[in-house]
């Protein structure tokens, strides 16, 4: 009797590991001349654009006028996936910075915008276009019911009128990335949902993330090539200034089948046949109940307990500064090694993990994610003034950093991150993990599109309160994976999801 292999997602993730007698072999020389260019581009289609409204300031009425939504959808699409800069390079060719940011400048992402059809945006399927801040509205037929029942039909979908759709395009990433960069596309997709989180409550949307949907329902209402291009996420968009209805959370995420018989897979076929072998094709358990409560999962005898109990951000008049931070973000690309303050790295985590505190700014209490309830934190730190040198476990619940091990990791981080002295020079680096077994166990091979949707969407979160408080920060998805586990001394069953690493700015 043969041995029954690991699920795919398992497999998935070994294959993907970076190892130190095997990195150059994975990372192959990079032909620039076949850069995917990072613009879809449509022959035919009706712009409307978007540009006008983002002239006059923003309001907010309990009555807005057709001028006054589109200025909010307008600030929505810029915020989450805008350009924010054009860079000259080399070859001549103008880089274009967005709001949220993607491994390598590559934005493997795509957003699609569909409309229920009211009085001010007609019923159609639409793509937003980034380089001149349009939509493009290239189908026109009423498409809601459709997406509505790909989605499986949740309440959410009789008061919203308009829905995002997120896709990946996979080319654009594993041009650089190799099979690896299925991790990549939705570690980025993350940093997308991070800023929708956030815009949509800045322009009173409130976003209704979906992750259990049939993907080639949701591919062929977009008229994708299943190939090259795939649905990660759906979002009904619900307008808070129409709608005074207390809505209950919506499940996020529905399980997949867990695969584990498959064939030998060759390098560079692994990316699609994981991306497929995780979808859904039905419904497999009830659409009601909820993720479980978030569970502060380690709690070590006699170990070191600091509180991170602080201030809040004050984000200013209408979330303002919020808005700015978003728009003015840069990945940061070298530290000083300087320290930075307990209070900054206290506030930077209050921000990410307790957004209850931000009630009052305008902010969501229960922003959605899919299972950030199978999501670990630990922070090692090599440089906060007023906190010891060490690994320590976040625990969201009590709020509290435990410590783990007591050493500085300057020159193990440097070698974890593959030889960046991004980790090296970093005063503090923040590790998203999650027990991989527990969560296949519970939500099928579908669950790694899960979790790294969610390290990427904490990690976004962390990258605007560390850009806010004029710190550097620098997301990382390149490392050693087992070699975490070991330096840091973590349970071998945590897979490594991403990594954060923050630090001073060099002046």
């Amino acid at each position: 009797m043969g041995q029954i292999q690991p699920s795919i997602a398992h497999y998935y993730h070994e294959r993907t590991k970076y190892e130190p007698e095997t990195i150059g072999a994975k990372s192959q020389s990079i032909d620039w001349a076949t850069q995917p260019v990072p613009f879809k581009e449509y022959k035919i289609g009706k712009s409307f654009d978007l540009k006008p409204y983002l002239k006059s300031e923003p309001t907010l009425s309990e009555n807005p006028s057709t001028e006054e939504w589109w200025g909010r959808l307008s600030r929505l699409l810029l915020c989450s996936y805008g350009l924010t800069a054009r860079l000259p390079t080399i070859s001549g060719e103008d880089l274009y910075l967005r709001a949220a940011p993607s491994a390598g400048g590559l934005y493997p992402a795509e957003v699609y915008l569909i409309s229920r059809g009211t009085s001010v945006l007609p019923s159609g399927i639409y793509n937003y276009q980034p380089k001149t801040h349009s939509l493009l509205r290239f189908w026109e037929s009423n498409a809601w019911q459709t997406l509505k029942t790909a989605c499986f039909s949740d309440p959410v979908w009789e008061i919203a009128d308009i829905a995002l759709v997120t896709t990946a395009i996979f080319q654009r990433s594993a041009w650089r990335y190799q099979d690896r960069a299925y991790r990549r596309m939705c570690l980025d997709t993350g940093h997308l949902l991070g800023n929708i989180e956030l815009a949509a409550a800045i322009n009173q949307f409130r976003p209704y993330l979906i992750g259990g949907f049939v993907d080639e329902g949701v591919n062929q209402l977009l008229y994708l090539d299943s190939q090259q291009e795939g649905g990660i996420t759906v979002i009904p968009l619900v307008d808070l200034l129409a709608v005074n209805l207390n809505l209950p959370a919506s499940r996020t995420v529905l399980p997949s089948p867990t695969q584990t018989e498959y064939p030998k897979i060759r390098d560079g076929e692994l990316l699609e046949y994981f991306h497929k072998a995780t979808q859904i094709v039905e419904l497999l358990s009830p659409t009601e109940g909820l993720t479980n409560a978030i569970e502060d999962k380690y709690n070590f005898p006699f170990c070191l307990k600091v509180s991170t109990a602080c201030e809040t951000i004050n984000w200013a008049e209408n979330l303002s500064q919020l808005e700015a931070t978003i728009l003015n973000r840069r990945s940061t690309r070298a530290y000083s090694g300087a320290e930075i303050e307990w209070d900054e790295l206290k506030a930077i985590l209050n921000f990410t993990y307790q957004p209850h505190h931000y009630v009052a700014q305008g902010l969501d209490a229960h922003p959605d994610y899919f299972a950030l309830d199978l999501i670990e934190t630990f922070i090692a730190v090599s440089g906060v003034n007023g906190l010891e040198d060490g690994c320590y476990y976040y625990a969201p619940q009590a709020r509290e950093l435990r410590q783990i091990r007591f050493k500085n990791f300057r020159r193990e981080l440097h070698y974890l991150c593959l030889g960046q002295e991004l980790g090296r020079d970093a005063a503090a680096v923040v590790f998203h993990t999650a027990d991989l077994k527990k969560a296949v166990a519970k939500y099928g091979d579908r669950v790694y599109r899960y979790l790294h949707l969610d390290a990427g969407h904490l990690g976004q979160k962390l990258n605007l309160a560390a850009i806010y408080l004029n710190l550097g920060v620098s997301g990382i998805g390149g490392f050693f994976d087992n070699q975490v586990n070991q330096v840091l001394d973590i349970p071998t069953d945590e897979a490594v999801l991403y990594i954060t690493t923050i630090g001073k700015l060099i002046s």
